[in-house]
């Protein structure tokens, strides 16, 4: 009797055995795919919630009085807006959600508010992303709370602010920053109102470096590549918005590090001692066939032949299980990226290369003790 055979006797012989096995490898393979796609909505979720936590790398010219910009939240002296396209243009900087920007405190309809026009981002090339800051069309502004308050702005309104007719996008609810002050609009409108034309003062951006080592500031290493782009300018970074996305992200990561490795550990044994419990059930059947000139190829094919039909039937399902378990469930955990949210069928072809093997080599001690059994002591012990 050749071994695909005897695995399919066996089978039908040993119903809950097999689907015992089967019920381990399934859970072992959809809990993994689960897992896996879990931590990759996770990673997108805590990209996207460490995101809008807000730049934290800020570009202002070199001469800037750090007094006075700590004091007001913006520097006195300008630049050429070109600098972003230099800073952009540089390949080896790390930065994404790069943006110019222009701020100048100003007395609007008797009110101290601060005017901020708003370039378009700029990402490095072949990676879009959504954006960061608010998108402001030409001719019209973003009002904060308090202006919009007091004047009781609301969404169409027309408004002159120096000058230039412009028209109210939306008004801003409180914060309680200084975004409560502020009106937002374009960065053309907003140097053609200040009569500074081709000029900022900041240009902003999400930095990309991760905290690399002790010996390793990416504060210096940014400070380095700015000098070589834009000498005449300086860089501040935001560290605790940096160490905050940086120590969120590592957090997940060693999550899943963990929990993966252990779901399988324990799957393995569960398999490992069915095939065990098995071995010894048919301690005197295996002794028979031995007996009958069965050599230990055959035996130990029948166990490991069985062991990988487990691994591929907990591959298949397993994937389809895990994967409806998390695009159910996931949408409920991950609100902000719910809807990135979406089977990994790369998955599928991993866990029908990876189960089978898992499934065998679980099996592999059971399998070697049935083949060195010796048949004459097993039939005597009968």
């Amino acid at each position: 009797m050749s071994i695909p055979q005897l695995i399919i006797r066996e089978i039908f012989h040993r119903k809950l055995n097999f689907v015992l096995g089967a019920l381990a490898m399934i859970t072992a393979m959809a809990l993994f795919v689960s897992f896996f796609t879990t931590s990759e909505a996770s990673n997108r979720e805590t990209i996207r919630l460490t995101r809008d936590m807000g730049f934290n790398l800020r570009i202002i010219p070199r001469e800037t009085d750090m007094e006075a910009f700590w004091a007001t939240g913006f520097s006195d002296y300008y630049m050429p807006e070109d600098y972003v396209l230099r800073f952009a243009g540089h390949e080896d900087f790390s930065y994404a959600h790069l943006t110019a920007t222009l701020h100048k405190k100003i007395t609007w309809r008797g009110r101290v508010v601060i005017l901020t026009g708003i370039a378009p981002e700029i990402e490095p090339s072949g990676r879009p992303k959504s954006p960061m800051s608010q998108i402001i069309e030409p001719g019209t502004v973003t009002v904060g709370f308090e202006p919009a308050n007091a004047l009781s702005l609301k969404q169409g309104d027309r408004v002159d602010i120096l000058g230039r007719s412009l028209v109210v996008a939306r008004t801003l609810p409180e914060t309680g920053s200084d975004e409560d002050i502020r009106i937002y609009t374009r960065l053309e409108d907003a140097q053609e109102i200040l009569q500074l034309q081709g000029r900022i003062n900041e240009i902003k951006a999400l930095n990309c470096l991760c905290l690399i080592s002790d010996e390793d500031d990416p504060l210096d290493i940014l400070k380095r590549q700015l000098n070589q782009v834009l000498p005449e300018a300086k860089v501040i970074m935001n560290r605790t918005i940096a160490v905050a996305r940086e120590r969120q992200r590592l957090m997940f990561e060693r999550y899943f590090a963990l929990i993966i490795p252990l779901v399988l550990v324990v799957c393995g044994v569960w398999i490992g001692t069915l095939a065990m419990m098995n071995v010894k059930d048919r301690k005197q059947e295996i002794g028979v066939l031995r007996a009958l000139g069965y050599g230990s190829g055959k035996i130990a094919g029948l166990f490991l032949g069985k062991a990988v039909l487990l691994g591929l039937a907990g591959a298949v399902i397993g994937f389809y299980a895990g994967t409806l378990i998390t695009l159910k469930y996931g949408p409920g955990i991950f609100k902000v990226t719910a809807g990135a949210i979406e089977p990994i069928y790369s998955l599928l072809l991993w866990s029908l290369l990876i189960a089978p093997a898992f499934a065998a080599l679980s099996t592999f001690i059971p399998a070697m003790m049935a083949i060195t059994q010796d048949p004459a002591r097993t039939l005597r012990e009968e």
